[in-house]
């Protein structure tokens, strides 16, 4: 009998969705066991960092990462499975944009170390201490990962082979993305392994999308009773479909909840939150830079709605901080 294709996963900085998604397979996880060997999966599994270090460069069919790079961890961890896997998948969000936790880099690494140990009402810290990368206490040596000045997507860090999209990835996607890998079908190296075509597509409620919206003022979900059956956009609640690839079975929209933009955007768009921007902005009824700036006044956060999951790989990429000192910690 011929050997299995070895199959690893790994979680960087992520919420733990995307691991949780491969249990959301149902029965067909039991096509997964049957037809592949799992040689590294730490979240649900006995593995250490030395097992993988001992594997032959190369040897891993396929690692499935999900999480974005924000510690030196993590990078160490995402060149260590690159060099021993021959596909290198970058699995979810995080992974493929950046995901939520790249909307840190609206920050300095100072200003989130500063609030997290000094500042946060729950904290209690009157030295202002700091946990240190390094401490020698008694002859014994204590090291912890550093904290990196961005967040990255992985294809930031290390060369990725292939892209499944989503917050998390649908069994579907995840499904067909492992009998593609087990076939030897693959598309061209880089592909989104998910529909280039816009969630719109999709969608039931794209019939209802008028031509000319002519937004006169924006409302958050929870500020009115959504229709249905009606375009969201058209109720004046910012929906990303437009921008977001498809994919994802129209689940949050058939939910009655708009698009928040996870599978990120299609192979034309270059820059997901500066798309739907554009045309936001160019179907605003009013003209005047009073009514304009009234209408606007109903997205309090333009980052966390337009670049909710992509900042890492958007062309704003990070805050600048001018007159900082050069770094080599990060990137």
């Amino acid at each position: 009998m011929p050997a299995k294709p070895k199959v690893a996963l790994y979680w960087c900085a992520s919420c733990g969705g995307c691991e949780e998604s491969v249990v959301d397979l149902a029965e067909d996880i039991l096509f997964v066991i049957e037809n592949v060997d799992i040689v590294y999966w730490p979240v649900a599994m006995d593995f250490k960092k030395h097992d993988v270090v001992a594997m032959k460069d190369g040897s891993i069919s396929a690692c499935l990462v999900n999480g974005a790079i924000r510690t030196s961890e993590q990078e160490e961890m995402a060149k260590l499975l690159r060099q021993k896997s021959k596909l290198l998948i970058a699995y979810g969000s995080c992974a493929h944009t950046g995901g939520i936790p790249s909307l840190s880099n609206q920050f300095s690494r100072e200003q989130i170390l500063k609030y997290v140990y000094e500042e946060c009402p729950s904290v209690d810290n009157p030295q202002k201490a700091r946990p240190q990368v390094r401490l020698v206490e008694n002859g014994r040596e204590t090291t912890i990962p550093a904290f990196r000045n961005v967040v990255r997507a992985l294809d930031q860090v290390v060369d990725v082979d292939y892209y499944i999209p989503g917050c998390p990835p649908t069994p579907k996607l995840l499904k067909q993305a492992l009998l593609a890998i087990l076939s030897g079908q693959l598309p061209e190296k880089g592909t989104v392994l998910a529909p280039d075509v816009a969630l719109c597509e999709e969608c039931p409620r794209k019939d209802s999308k008028p031509i000319d919206l002519a937004f006169t003022e924006f409302k958050r979900p929870h500020q009115i009773l959504i229709d249905p059956e009606k375009c969201l956009l058209a109720q004046g609640i910012i929906c990303m479909g437009p921008a977001t690839r498809g994919g994802c079975e129209a689940l949050c929209t058939k939910g009655n909840m708009p698009c928040t933009g996870c599978f990120g955007p299609t192979s034309r768009v270059r820059d997901q939150g500066a798309k739907i921007l554009a045309s936001i902005c160019s179907n605003i009824a009013a003209k005047d830079d009073e009514g304009i700036q009234k209408t606007l006044e109903g997205i309090p956060d333009p980052v966390g709605t337009f670049y909710r999951y992509g900042l890492a790989q958007s062309l704003l990429r990070r805050r600048v901080d001018l007159g900082a000192e050069p770094t080599t910690e990060a990137r």
